[in-house]
């Protein structure tokens, strides 16, 4: 079976650092859908406006690599403790084919076609899209029972940001909501985790590079600079 990206999204994450490790849990953080040529018929679209949620299959398109392992360690056991690849999410798989379940927010027009407006990204920016579905209420089981995440699930951060750097930023205000919903998710490597407030993490957000310190559960804001796109 050949499969080829249908479409590609955009959002404000250059690289892996930084991304949520799971769709929805930032749903502030938005994207955009945008269609390769040969898929931009707008019937292509009709009737979607009518599901509040998609499904999106894409590529980890930044992880590939020519073995695969049978375990991988997830964050949400500190990066340490093995686990079998089909009981993860680790984006390290023999096909490298990620699952996310996105708000639509809405659908665009344009000369580029259809531009499907999502929230609660979980991708960086250029992913290649495989294939967008509807979410439907039958795809939620209430009694489902979560493994090993139910007894790992972390709390969020409190994110601080004492000289207001975030809110001189030169972006959009929703840009701003989002940034603090990545940053309130603890993006920071969980193997290596330093909660003390010794060691600086940073990442790519927007044209930005945006560094941060944890103590507890506190994340403060300490320097942002600016590192426009190539």
């Amino acid at each position: 079976m050949e499969i080829k990206p249908v479409a590609h999204i955009y959002t404000d994450f250059r690289t892996k650092f930084g991304v949520p490790r799971q769709s929805g849990v930032a749903e502030e953080l938005k994207g955009t859908i945008v269609f390769e040529p040969y898929y931009r018929d707008p019937e292509a679209v009709k009737g979607l406006d009518g599901f509040s949620h998609i499904w999106v299959l894409w590529d980890f398109s930044k992880a590939h690599r020519k073995e695969w392992s049978a375990t991988a360690c997830p964050p949400r056991l500190g990066g340490k403790v093995h686990m079998g690849i089909w009981a993860t999410r680790s984006p390290f798989r023999p096909n490298n084919i990620g699952l996310s379940s996105l708000r639509l927010d809405s659908i665009e027009f344009s000369d580029k076609g259809p531009i499907l407006h999502v929230s609660g990204i979980d991708m960086t920016d250029g992913t290649p899209i495989y294939d967008i579905k509807p979410y439907i209420r039958y795809d939620c089981h209430p009694d489902a029972i979560d493994g090993y995440v139910a007894e790992t699930d972390k709390h969020r951060l409190d994110v601080q940001d004492p000289d207001g750097l975030i809110e001189a930023l030169n972006i959009s205000s929703d840009k701003k909501i989002g940034l603090y919903a990545a940053l309130r998710e603890d993006p920071r490597p969980q193997f290596d985790a330093d909660d003390r407030g010794l060691r600086r993490y940073g990442f790519y957000y927007d044209d930005y590079d945006v560094r941060f310190v944890v103590n507890g559960s506190e994340l403060t804001v300490v320097e942002i600079i600016p590192s426009p796109r190539k």
